[in-house]
């Protein structure tokens, strides 16, 4: 069964779409929970395919778009809500994925039936994996944790460095989006919000204190974020596994929009690995 644009609607928040990939059976399949990263959404690229294929491999995927990520229930590719967008900050995404995990392992869920809630296993993608890593640190329902071209800090983006001065008297800064053109606003909410937390959104430390079993995956040759990042993440947690993928991207040679009908070789290695390492 394909699921998609369910939206899970909460009191005073802004609502979650999210999508369900499993198959109709009578087994109850681990549950994995794929996280999107900066400027990124549930239907980018080819996630759909990456989707199925955990599907056929009988696991209950489910993808969502962050609250404020800038897409809509109305439109959740790419960035109609702007607004939103720039009041989106760490403690928001770590508030969706607490709120996503709760919804998918309670009776309002129709699926519960089709779900193992012993079993949960969190992917995270670029900066989503830098909030699965810090989820994962606080939540001991999530058994395994993967991710893939993960940061391996959040004091040292572009989104909390920069011209403090002027970004606090303006009150807003902006970010272009190479692909669609648009200014994306950060309001200084967001520097404030990660100053507030900064001890609990250090990454290094979470990691260091995760024990459930963590897969690193990373291109070699990524340039959005280097692969420097996945060996400090290996170090600080030595019992975490690093898989190297070679003569590769940040998104492991997938774009948006994807109109193969197979997805790319390298991120079809990633998928194989993830899925190995959750059905381990």
């Amino acid at each position: 069964m394909i699921n998609k644009n369910l939206v899970l609607k909460r009191e005073n928040n802004k609502p979650i779409v999210w999508d369900a990939f499993f198959n109709n059976n009578d087994n109850k399949k681990p549950l994995v929970i794929f996280c999107h990263g900066y400027k990124g959404f549930k239907d980018w690229g080819a996630w759909d395919l990456v989707a199925e294929a955990f599907m056929k491999a009988n696991l209950f995927f489910v993808k969502f778009n962050f609250s404020h990520n800038g897409g809509t229930v109305e439109q959740p590719i790419d960035f109609p809500d702007l607004e939103a967008f720039a009041e989106n900050n760490y403690s928001k995404e770590l508030d969706d994925l607490d709120d996503i995990i709760t919804f998918l392992t309670s009776e309002e869920n129709e699926f519960l039936d089709q779900i193992d809630i012993n079993n949960i296993s969190v992917i995270g993608h670029s900066r989503g994996g830098g909030i699965s890593i810090l989820k994962t640190n606080e939540d001991q329902r999530i058994k395994k944790l993967i991710t893939w071209a993960s940061v391996s800090s959040f004091g040292k983006r572009t989104s909390t460095t920069g011209n403090l001065e002027q970004w606090k008297k303006d009150g807003v800064k902006y970010v272009l989006n190479g692909r669609t053109n648009q200014k994306m606003p950060h309001n200084f909410q967001f520097y404030l919000d990660f100053k507030a937390n900064e001890q609990r959104f250090n990454i290094e430390n979470a990691v260091k204190n995760i024990t459930v079993p963590h897969l690193i995956i990373h291109a070699k040759d990524d340039a959005s974020v280097l692969y420097q990042e996945a060996i400090n993440l290996n170090n600080w947690n030595p019992k975490s596994e690093l898989f190297t993928i070679d003569n590769s991207n940040h998104v492991f040679d997938a774009k948006h929009p994807w109109k193969e009908k197979d997805m790319p070789n390298n991120l079809e290695k990633v998928i194989n690995k993830t899925i190995a390492f959750i059905k381990r």
